[in-house]
Protein backbone atom coordinates (compact mmCIF):
# COMPACT_ATOMS: atom_id res chain seq x y z
CA UNK A 1 0.00 0.00 0.00
CA UNK A 2 1.42 3.75 -1.17
CA UNK A 3 1.91 5.77 1.76
CA UNK A 4 1.40 9.92 1.28
CA UNK A 5 3.97 11.95 0.74
CA UNK A 6 5.64 13.37 4.16
CA UNK A 7 4.93 16.74 3.20
CA UNK A 8 1.37 16.39 2.44
CA UNK A 9 0.85 15.89 6.29
CA UNK A 10 2.47 18.91 7.37
CA UNK A 11 0.10 21.35 4.73
CA UNK A 12 -3.17 19.45 5.35
CA UNK A 13 -2.13 19.96 9.07
CA UNK A 14 -1.26 23.77 8.17
CA UNK A 15 -4.27 24.20 5.87
CA UNK A 16 -6.69 22.90 8.54
CA UNK A 17 -5.34 25.17 11.34
CA UNK A 18 -5.70 28.33 9.10
CA UNK A 19 -9.55 27.38 8.67
CA UNK A 20 -9.60 27.29 12.50
CA UNK A 21 -8.14 30.39 13.14
CA UNK A 22 -10.12 32.07 10.35
CA UNK A 23 -13.57 30.56 12.04
CA UNK A 24 -12.15 31.76 15.64
CA UNK A 25 -12.06 35.39 14.16
CA UNK A 26 -15.04 35.35 12.63
CA UNK A 27 -16.55 33.69 15.89
CA UNK A 28 -15.05 36.47 17.75
CA UNK A 29 -16.19 39.57 15.77
CA UNK A 30 -19.56 38.19 14.48
CA UNK A 31 -20.98 41.15 15.33
CA UNK A 32 -18.75 43.18 12.91
CA UNK A 33 -19.60 41.12 10.33
CA UNK A 34 -23.32 41.03 11.08
CA UNK A 35 -23.56 44.55 10.82
CA UNK A 36 -21.42 44.72 7.56
CA UNK A 37 -23.76 42.14 6.16
CA UNK A 38 -26.17 44.57 5.45
CA UNK A 39 -23.67 46.51 3.10
CA UNK A 40 -22.59 43.98 1.30
CA UNK A 41 -26.47 42.81 0.69
CA UNK A 42 -26.92 45.96 -1.03
CA UNK A 43 -23.99 45.80 -3.85
CA UNK A 44 -24.83 42.74 -4.72
CA UNK A 45 -28.21 43.21 -4.93
CA UNK A 46 -28.71 46.48 -6.48
CA UNK A 47 -25.17 46.60 -8.19
CA UNK A 48 -23.81 43.61 -8.89
CA UNK A 49 -26.83 41.51 -10.02
CA UNK A 50 -28.16 44.48 -12.17
CA UNK A 51 -24.74 43.86 -14.49
CA UNK A 52 -27.04 40.43 -15.62
CA UNK A 53 -28.74 43.48 -17.96
CA UNK A 54 -25.82 44.15 -19.56
CA UNK A 55 -26.71 41.67 -22.21
CA UNK A 56 -29.79 43.43 -23.55
CA UNK A 57 -26.62 45.80 -25.20
CA UNK A 58 -25.61 43.06 -27.37
CA UNK A 59 -29.26 42.29 -28.29
CA UNK A 60 -32.44 43.90 -29.88
CA UNK A 61 -34.68 43.69 -26.28
CA UNK A 62 -38.06 42.95 -26.74
CA UNK A 63 -39.87 43.12 -22.82
CA UNK A 64 -42.46 40.56 -23.94
CA UNK A 65 -39.48 38.37 -24.84
CA UNK A 66 -37.26 39.16 -22.15
CA UNK A 67 -33.94 39.30 -21.81
CA UNK A 68 -33.25 35.09 -23.06
CA UNK A 69 -35.43 35.29 -25.64
CA UNK A 70 -34.42 38.63 -27.26
CA UNK A 71 -32.23 38.06 -30.54
CA UNK A 72 -29.03 38.69 -30.61
CA UNK A 73 -27.58 42.11 -32.53
CA UNK A 74 -23.87 41.26 -31.47
CA UNK A 75 -22.14 44.81 -31.80
CA UNK A 76 -24.73 46.43 -34.14
CA UNK A 77 -25.91 49.04 -31.46
CA UNK A 78 -22.22 49.98 -30.58
CA UNK A 79 -21.63 50.66 -34.23
CA UNK A 80 -24.94 52.54 -34.94
CA UNK A 81 -23.66 55.02 -31.94
CA UNK A 82 -19.98 55.02 -33.15
CA UNK A 83 -21.12 56.43 -36.64
CA UNK A 84 -23.85 58.84 -36.07
CA UNK A 85 -23.99 62.25 -35.97
CA UNK A 86 -24.31 62.95 -31.97
CA UNK A 87 -21.16 60.71 -30.95
CA UNK A 88 -18.07 62.96 -31.57
CA UNK A 89 -20.67 65.73 -30.27
CA UNK A 90 -21.45 63.81 -27.11
CA UNK A 91 -17.73 62.54 -26.39
CA UNK A 92 -16.38 66.35 -26.85
CA UNK A 93 -19.08 67.90 -24.54
CA UNK A 94 -18.93 65.14 -21.99
CA UNK A 95 -14.71 65.27 -21.65
CA UNK A 96 -14.72 68.82 -21.61
CA UNK A 97 -17.30 69.39 -18.81
CA UNK A 98 -15.18 67.30 -16.90
CA UNK A 99 -12.14 68.48 -17.54
CA UNK A 100 -13.49 71.82 -16.80
CA UNK A 101 -14.72 70.20 -13.39
CA UNK A 102 -11.65 68.27 -12.83
CA UNK A 103 -9.59 71.12 -13.60
CA UNK A 104 -11.58 74.05 -11.49
CA UNK A 105 -13.43 71.65 -9.15
CA UNK A 106 -11.40 69.66 -7.93
CA UNK A 107 -8.60 71.86 -6.29
CA UNK A 108 -11.53 74.26 -4.87
CA UNK A 109 -12.55 71.91 -2.21
CA UNK A 110 -8.64 71.64 -1.00
CA UNK A 111 -7.98 75.99 -1.01
CA UNK A 112 -10.82 76.07 1.41
CA UNK A 113 -9.33 73.43 3.63
CA UNK A 114 -5.87 74.92 3.79
CA UNK A 115 -7.80 78.44 4.34
CA UNK A 116 -9.92 77.10 7.06
CA UNK A 117 -7.16 75.65 8.55
CA UNK A 118 -4.95 78.99 8.56
CA UNK A 119 -8.34 80.40 10.89
CA UNK A 120 -7.42 81.11 14.54
CA UNK A 121 -11.27 82.81 15.43
CA UNK A 122 -12.94 79.46 16.08
CA UNK A 123 -16.77 81.27 15.43
CA UNK A 124 -15.65 82.72 11.95
CA UNK A 125 -14.23 79.88 10.82
CA UNK A 126 -17.14 77.92 12.27
CA UNK A 127 -19.52 80.08 10.42
CA UNK A 128 -17.60 79.77 7.12
CA UNK A 129 -17.91 76.26 7.36
CA UNK A 130 -21.56 76.51 7.97
CA UNK A 131 -22.44 78.65 5.03
CA UNK A 132 -20.48 76.34 2.69
CA UNK A 133 -22.10 73.35 3.89
CA UNK A 134 -25.37 74.56 3.08
CA UNK A 135 -25.64 74.10 -0.47
CA UNK A 136 -25.08 70.72 -0.42
CA UNK A 137 -28.14 70.02 1.36
CA UNK A 138 -30.24 72.15 -0.54
CA UNK A 139 -32.03 69.86 -3.55
CA UNK A 140 -30.85 69.90 -6.71
CA UNK A 141 -34.27 70.77 -8.48
CA UNK A 142 -34.32 74.31 -6.02
CA UNK A 143 -30.51 74.86 -6.79
CA UNK A 144 -30.88 75.06 -10.37
CA UNK A 145 -34.67 76.76 -10.06
CA UNK A 146 -32.59 79.96 -8.31
CA UNK A 147 -30.44 79.45 -11.44
CA UNK A 148 -32.71 79.74 -13.77
CA UNK A 149 -34.33 82.78 -11.70
CA UNK A 150 -30.81 84.65 -11.18
CA UNK A 151 -30.13 84.00 -14.51
CA UNK A 152 -33.11 84.81 -16.84
CA UNK A 153 -33.48 87.80 -18.56
CA UNK A 154 -35.16 89.92 -16.25
CA UNK A 155 -32.90 88.55 -13.05
CA UNK A 156 -30.91 89.17 -10.13
CA UNK A 157 -27.63 89.05 -12.38
CA UNK A 158 -28.92 90.97 -15.26
CA UNK A 159 -30.11 93.83 -13.37
CA UNK A 160 -27.03 94.30 -11.64
CA UNK A 161 -25.69 94.03 -14.90
CA UNK A 162 -27.83 96.37 -16.24
CA UNK A 163 -27.35 98.97 -13.60
CA UNK A 164 -24.23 99.03 -13.97
CA UNK A 165 -24.26 100.13 -17.19
CA UNK A 166 -24.19 97.00 -19.51
CA UNK A 167 -27.08 94.87 -21.39
CA UNK A 168 -29.43 91.93 -20.69
CA UNK A 169 -27.79 88.91 -21.52
CA UNK A 170 -30.16 85.61 -21.72
CA UNK A 171 -28.01 83.56 -20.04
CA UNK A 172 -29.41 79.97 -20.35
CA UNK A 173 -30.12 80.32 -24.08
CA UNK A 174 -26.63 81.11 -25.05
CA UNK A 175 -24.55 77.44 -25.36
CA UNK A 176 -20.91 79.75 -25.04
CA UNK A 177 -22.23 80.22 -21.25
CA UNK A 178 -23.34 76.79 -20.34
CA UNK A 179 -20.40 74.99 -19.29
CA UNK A 180 -19.26 77.75 -16.86
CA UNK A 181 -22.57 77.70 -15.34
CA UNK A 182 -22.53 74.69 -14.56
CA UNK A 183 -18.91 74.19 -13.26
CA UNK A 184 -19.28 77.10 -11.27
CA UNK A 185 -22.80 76.32 -9.74
CA UNK A 186 -20.78 72.70 -9.28
CA UNK A 187 -18.29 74.28 -7.26
CA UNK A 188 -20.64 76.38 -5.09
CA UNK A 189 -22.59 73.56 -4.28
CA UNK A 190 -19.71 70.90 -3.21
CA UNK A 191 -17.14 73.25 -2.13
CA UNK A 192 -17.71 72.98 1.11
CA UNK A 193 -18.87 69.28 1.83
CA UNK A 194 -16.05 68.51 -0.31
CA UNK A 195 -13.62 70.31 2.23
CA UNK A 196 -14.41 67.82 5.35
CA UNK A 197 -12.43 65.11 4.28
CA UNK A 198 -9.27 67.33 3.56
CA UNK A 199 -9.89 69.18 6.74
CA UNK A 200 -9.53 65.65 8.53
CA UNK A 201 -6.67 65.14 6.77
CA UNK A 202 -5.05 68.23 7.94
CA UNK A 203 -6.11 67.46 12.06
CA UNK A 204 -4.05 64.02 11.35
CA UNK A 205 -0.63 65.76 10.67
CA UNK A 206 1.63 65.56 13.77
CA UNK A 207 2.18 69.53 15.28
CA UNK A 208 5.57 68.65 16.46
CA UNK A 209 6.40 69.15 12.27
CA UNK A 210 5.33 72.43 12.63
CA UNK A 211 7.02 73.35 15.62
CA UNK A 212 10.42 71.41 13.84
CA UNK A 213 9.69 74.00 10.37
CA UNK A 214 9.38 77.25 12.88
CA UNK A 215 12.80 76.16 14.85
CA UNK A 216 14.28 75.99 11.34
CA UNK A 217 12.75 79.18 10.36
CA UNK A 218 9.79 78.54 7.72
CA UNK A 219 7.53 81.12 7.01
CA UNK A 220 3.95 80.07 7.02
CA UNK A 221 4.23 79.74 3.47
CA UNK A 222 6.96 77.51 3.69
CA UNK A 223 5.17 75.47 5.73
CA UNK A 224 2.30 75.40 3.95
CA UNK A 225 4.39 73.82 1.28
CA UNK A 226 7.06 71.64 3.43
CA UNK A 227 4.75 70.20 5.70
CA UNK A 228 0.81 70.48 5.32
CA UNK A 229 0.67 69.40 1.31
CA UNK A 230 2.53 66.70 1.68
CA UNK A 231 1.29 65.74 4.77
CA UNK A 232 -2.46 65.70 3.11
CA UNK A 233 -0.76 64.25 -0.02
CA UNK A 234 -1.83 60.62 0.05
CA UNK A 235 -5.31 61.70 0.38
CA UNK A 236 -5.49 64.30 -2.22
CA UNK A 237 -4.14 61.78 -4.70
CA UNK A 238 -6.38 59.01 -3.64
CA UNK A 239 -9.28 61.36 -4.15
CA UNK A 240 -8.17 62.27 -7.71
CA UNK A 241 -7.99 58.57 -8.55
CA UNK A 242 -11.36 58.40 -7.56
CA UNK A 243 -13.03 61.57 -9.18
CA UNK A 244 -10.98 60.54 -12.32
CA UNK A 245 -12.68 57.03 -12.46
CA UNK A 246 -15.74 58.75 -12.90
CA UNK A 247 -14.97 61.34 -14.78
CA UNK A 248 -17.12 60.77 -18.03
CA UNK A 249 -20.43 60.32 -15.05
CA UNK A 250 -21.59 63.22 -15.15
CA UNK A 251 -24.80 63.19 -13.56
CA UNK A 252 -27.98 63.94 -16.19
CA UNK A 253 -30.47 65.44 -13.44
CA UNK A 254 -28.71 68.96 -13.33
CA UNK A 255 -28.13 68.97 -16.89
CA UNK A 256 -31.36 68.05 -18.15
CA UNK A 257 -32.62 70.42 -15.88
CA UNK A 258 -31.12 73.54 -16.82
CA UNK A 259 -30.52 72.78 -20.18
CA UNK A 260 -32.84 73.07 -23.36
CA UNK A 261 -33.16 73.06 -27.05
CA UNK A 262 -31.20 75.82 -27.73
CA UNK A 263 -28.17 74.40 -26.26
CA UNK A 264 -28.04 71.52 -27.21
CA UNK A 265 -24.60 72.11 -28.86
CA UNK A 266 -22.45 72.27 -25.65
CA UNK A 267 -25.08 70.78 -22.97
CA UNK A 268 -25.84 67.32 -24.01
CA UNK A 269 -23.74 64.41 -22.76
CA UNK A 270 -23.50 60.91 -23.12
CA UNK A 271 -25.62 60.61 -20.07
CA UNK A 272 -28.41 62.35 -21.09
CA UNK A 273 -28.31 60.82 -24.45
CA UNK A 274 -28.68 57.56 -22.40
CA UNK A 275 -31.65 59.08 -20.72
CA UNK A 276 -33.53 60.53 -23.80
CA UNK A 277 -33.10 56.92 -25.64
CA UNK A 278 -33.52 54.73 -22.95
CA UNK A 279 -36.42 56.19 -21.02
CA UNK A 280 -38.01 58.73 -23.49
CA UNK A 281 -37.62 56.63 -26.59
CA UNK A 282 -37.59 53.75 -25.48
CA UNK A 283 -34.79 52.00 -27.11
CA UNK A 284 -33.39 49.56 -23.89
CA UNK A 285 -30.46 48.60 -26.36
CA UNK A 286 -28.98 50.69 -27.93
CA UNK A 287 -28.86 53.21 -24.72
CA UNK A 288 -27.48 50.06 -22.70
CA UNK A 289 -24.74 49.82 -25.39
CA UNK A 290 -24.24 53.45 -24.88
CA UNK A 291 -23.75 53.38 -20.96
CA UNK A 292 -21.67 50.25 -21.28
CA UNK A 293 -19.30 52.14 -23.81
CA UNK A 294 -19.23 54.83 -21.28
CA UNK A 295 -18.74 52.66 -18.05
CA UNK A 296 -15.28 51.10 -20.46
CA UNK A 297 -14.29 54.63 -20.27
CA UNK A 298 -14.28 55.17 -16.87
CA UNK A 299 -12.97 51.69 -15.37
CA UNK A 300 -10.08 52.41 -18.18
CA UNK A 301 -9.07 55.79 -16.80
CA UNK A 302 -9.73 54.79 -13.34
CA UNK A 303 -6.62 51.41 -14.13
CA UNK A 304 -4.51 53.97 -16.09
CA UNK A 305 -4.48 56.96 -13.19
CA UNK A 306 -4.32 53.95 -10.70
CA UNK A 307 -1.26 52.72 -11.77
CA UNK A 308 0.30 56.05 -12.79
CA UNK A 309 -0.22 57.26 -9.74
CA UNK A 310 1.27 54.02 -7.53
CA UNK A 311 4.44 54.36 -9.66
CA UNK A 312 4.63 58.34 -9.50
CA UNK A 313 3.68 58.85 -6.00
CA UNK A 314 3.35 55.38 -3.85
CA UNK A 315 -0.16 55.76 -3.02
CA UNK A 316 -2.77 54.20 -5.01
CA UNK A 317 -6.26 52.47 -4.45
CA UNK A 318 -4.81 48.61 -4.75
Amino acid sequence: MQSKPATAIPAAAAASASRRRRLAEISKNKHVYIMLLPVVLYYLIFHYLPMYGVIIAFKNYAPLRGILGSPWAGLDHFREFFNSYYFWQLLKNTVLISFYDLLFGFPAPILLALILNEVTHLRFKRLVQTISYLPHFISLVVIVGLVLDFLSRDGLINQLIVMLGGGATPFMQKPEWFRTIYIATNIWQSVGWGSIIYLAALTAISPELYEASRVDGANRWQQLWNVTLPGILPTIVIMLILRVGDMMSIGYEKIILMYNPLIYDTADVISTFIYRKGLLEMNYSYSTAVGLFNAVINFTLLVLVNRLSRRLSGSSLW
